[in-house]
């Protein structure tokens, strides 16, 4: 058995890579290059996958992981300054949407009021995976669309919560019987069963607080970050494995996960060491979708099928519209909103397994509900290629062109300091005297505690990850310090900068002369070394300890600060073209010469003030 599940893996994974490129060249989704790549190897077509079952089963860690990573996104902090949008926008389009399908499903189709509830419930998610990824292709995250949008998700992906408790109170009893796994529920008396959710969020409450962030703090003492990413899928896994244990869904466990490590100053890291793996999970997750839609349960109810799925898209579409005025959006942020989310979201699949699990609906309709689900995933780009082509021209405007007007990031995020030892806090500390607050990442764990427990907005992680980088804000801040003590880190960082954020200007520490001589020659210009100003400022206070002027010793102190960043410029010119046997002893050889050249006069009367 596991030999066909590799193999049905490697089978999957292939079709992504072939897919995905195809589809992108034509302007679409990645998530729908899987699900088409999933169709294709699947039993229907090429027939090269077994139980894509399976598989499904295997990658909906990637969900799981997708929940924790969003989890993670949310501080009290910003929902809070999103409140209106979260709840308002998003409430009510949960509310109006599942009322309206609701009536639709009883009243119109016939369905029972179970079935019409739950399925009410599942179709009223969009898909989190496939817009977000919209809104980054796109570049319009900051645009009032791309804020209403992922505010709408936000509480589609928090609502899933209530979601998964309610189901279990309105399925048939007998159903207590079929989570085996659930073994902590089991061993509780029947009228606290109901209640396990708020056990498992309980639970979950005290081990983020007393558990999680001190054990993370003892890992990240080691400074190995191949342990910090284990502990990371550890974290992950143990909680998911903790909600099945009271007979929670492992994906609710997750999201609860990243909530309770959202204020932690390890938060870009963990985010950062899981996202590869959520990444490749839920590709493979989107292929065995593709592979598991049963296109004979299509054939043979076409009209169900298409019907119910065109019903969805235009209920889902026209709601969103109606709440977007009502929300003051402008009408072509408004169509592109309603136009992103009126398909069905992938916790739908989570949400009816669940459902299949409590015999709230049978097996063939959970087929058939997939396959609307699949779907209106697969018509998404196709919503918006007509938005983009049809909408937007009438409109004489293309969303994104407002990226300026979009709301700004506050001051503490346009600076991004990266080392924060007795150079760096040194740095900080100006800057926040003066009121402007920076993002601060470090590698001590216990100096990110102590500035945190400070206010500051500081941050564990390995700044020399681009993706923990993007993490910390990189693509919207304006500043770049580079404090580590590392120069090889730092130029890494630099390049970094330069080939993914090349809008940030970049000021870096140099511990002497030798490493600004590289710096220099690598094209970096604003470097700073870390202790020409003291010195300098000693041999001041020497020269007036021995009778010169106080005025004076200060002038020559900044003149001669001002011609050795000068010299240093030369001769890291003449260093570049010479052997690497190029000392400190032949620099300040130059120097000196450099300095006799410049025939300096000290008399107070012809100062000249060099500037760099």
């Amino acid at each position: 058995m596991n030999e066909q599940l590799f193999t049905t893996t490697l089978i999957f994974l292939g079709a992504a890579i072939i897919m995905v490129p195809l589809v992108r060249k034509l302007g679409f989704s990645s998530v729908i290059g899987y699900i088409l790549g999933g169709i294709i190897i699947g039993p229907f077509i090429l027939k090269l996958t077994g139980k894509a079952n399976d598989v499904m089963h295997a990658t909906e860690f990637g969900v799981v992981m997708l929940l924790f990573i969003i989890g993670l996104e949310l501080e009290p902090k910003k929902f809070w300054a999103m409140r209106r949008g979260i709840l308002g926008f998003g409430g009510l389009q949960m509310l109006v949407t599942t009322a309206i399908l609701y009536l639709v499903f009883y009243s119109w189709i016939g369905w029972p009021y179970k079935i019409a509830i739950s399925l009410a419930l599942c179709f009223s998610l969009s898909s989190t995976a496939i817009v977000l990824q919209i809104l980054k292709e796109k570049n319009i995250f900051n645009t009032a669309a791309g804020e209403a949008s992922f505010s709408i998700l936000l509480l589609q992906d928090i609502a899933v919560i209530p979601i998964l408790a309610f189901l279990p109170w309105i399925a048939h009893p007998d159903t207590e019987q079929i989570n085996h796994s659930a073994m902590l529920i089991n061993m509780l008396p029947n009228w606290v069963k109901p209640f396990s959710i708020f056990i498992g969020v309980g639970a979950l409450i005290i081990l983020g607080r007393y558990i999680f962030v001190p054990f993370l703090r003892y890992v990240s003492s080691s400074g190995m970050n191949e342990l910090l990413t284990a502990t990371s899928l550890f974290l992950v896994v143990g909680v998911s494995q903790l909600m099945i244990l009271v007979g929670i869904s492992p994906a609710l466990g997750a999201f609860l996960a990243g909530v309770m490590l959202a204020n932690s100053e390890f938060k870009h890291e963990l985010e950062t060491n899981i996202d590869p793996f959520r990444g490749l999970l839920l590709a493979v997750f989107f292929v065995s979708v593709g592979s598991s839609i049963n296109f004979n349960i299509i054939k043979d109810n076409p009209l169900l099928i298409f019907s119910l799925t065109s019903i969805i898209l235009i209920t889902k579409f026209t709601i969103l519209l109606g709440l977007g005025k009502i929300f003051k959006l402008s009408n072509e942020q408004n169509f592109l909103v309603a136009f992103s989310l009126s398909q069905i979201g992938e916790f739908a699949f989570v949400l009816l397994s669940f459902a299949t699990k409590l015999y709230l609906i049978n097996d063939e309709l959970n087929s058939q509900m997939m396959a609307v689900v699949a779907i209106s995933m697969c018509v998404t780009p196709i919503l918006l290629l007509i938005n983009e082509k049809l909408i937007e021209p009438h409109w004489n405007i293309k969303v994104g062109n407002d990226l300026p007007r979009a709301k700004e990031m506050t001051s503490d995020h346009k600076i991004i300091i990266i080392g924060y030892g007795h150079f760096g806090s040194t740095v900080g500390r100006l800057l926040k005297v003066n009121g402007f607050q920076a993002t601060i990442l470090d590698h001590d764990s216990d100096r990110i505690r102590m500035l945190r427990e400070n206010g500051l907005h500081a941050f564990y992680g390995d700044a020399t990850r681009v993706d923990l980088l993007r993490g910390a804000g990189a693509e919207k801040a304006e500043i770049l310090v580079l404090c580590l003590d590392s120069p090889e880190d730092n130029y890494k960082i630099i390049q970094i900068a330069r080939k993914y954020f090349p809008h940030l200007k970049i000021f870096v520490r140099a511990r002497n002369r030798l490493d600004t001589y590289d710096f220099l020659n690598k094209g970096v210009e604003n470097i700073y070394r870390e202790t020409l100003g003291t010195a300098v400022s000693m041999g001041v206070d020497i020269l007036q300890a021995a009778g010169m002027r106080r005025y004076t010793a200060r002038r020559i102190g900044h003149r001669f600060e001002n011609i050795d960043k000068l010299s240093t410029r030369r001769l890291a010119k003449e260093k570049l073209k010479e052997k690497p046997t190029f000392t400190i002893k032949e620099a300040l050889e130059r120097e000196a010469e450099l300095l006799k050249d410049d025939n300096i006069s000290f008399d107070d009367q012809n100062w000249i003030n060099l500037e760099n």
